[in-house]
């Protein structure tokens, strides 16, 4: 398995351009919580605590929300709390939202609001997005924003300047690549 640094290298050498970072941290909110909507639609629950009219449920919602916090904290346990405190109030909205008749249209609309944001981003950058090829990179977009706002507040400098010198590097190495293709 990759290392954080490895994975936030990866993901950040097709994301150096600050406007397609700032797109990102619009986009990929949105695109985390309507799929957590989306999860809550499932109707599926293994317990919950409380009243029937608690929130609280451990469901598809919550069961996909602990897994991939167990990934994040794998990779990265100061990463991973902030993750944590992120996704608590995602996950408390989202349940809101899926008690709506219209929860699925809401969800799918904020959904592809999301990712137009996304590309819109991805244009300013002239890359591809990561996902395309590593689909693994898709769970490493809201690790690598919680790495930017931690680098923003100067904690895990260290990390910063690893992962951004290995990114230029990859940038680097990528844009060769597309040149010799053009080339051909």
């Amino acid at each position: 398995m990759k290392t954080a640094q490895e994975q936030l290298a990866r993901y950040k050498s097709v994301h150096l351009n600050a406007k397609n970072i700032k797109t990102h941290f619009i986009g990929v909110p949105l695109i985390i919580w309507s799929l957590f909507v989306l999860l809550h639609l499932i109707p599926f629950e293994l317990f919950s605590f409380g009243s029937a009219e608690s929130l609280i449920r451990f469901n598809v919602a919550s069961c996909f929300a602990v897994v991939v916090l167990g990934y994040y904290s794998f990779l990265h346990l100061r990463l991973a709390l902030g993750l944590a405190l992120f996704i608590m109030p995602i996950l408390y909205t989202s349940a809101i939202v899926a008690l709506a008749p219209n929860a699925l249209w809401v969800a799918l609309l904020v959904f592809v609001i999301g990712w137009v944001i996304q590309l819109i981003g991805h244009h300013y950058e002239q890359a591809k997005p990561a996902f395309v090829d590593d689909v693994n990179q898709l769970l490493i977009g809201p690790f690598f924003l919680m790495a930017e706002l931690y680098f923003m507040l100067g904690l895990e400098a260290e990390l910063n300047k690893t992962i951004t010198a290995i990114a230029i590097t990859k940038r680097q190495q990528l844009e060769a690549k597309k040149q010799a293709h053009i080339q051909d």
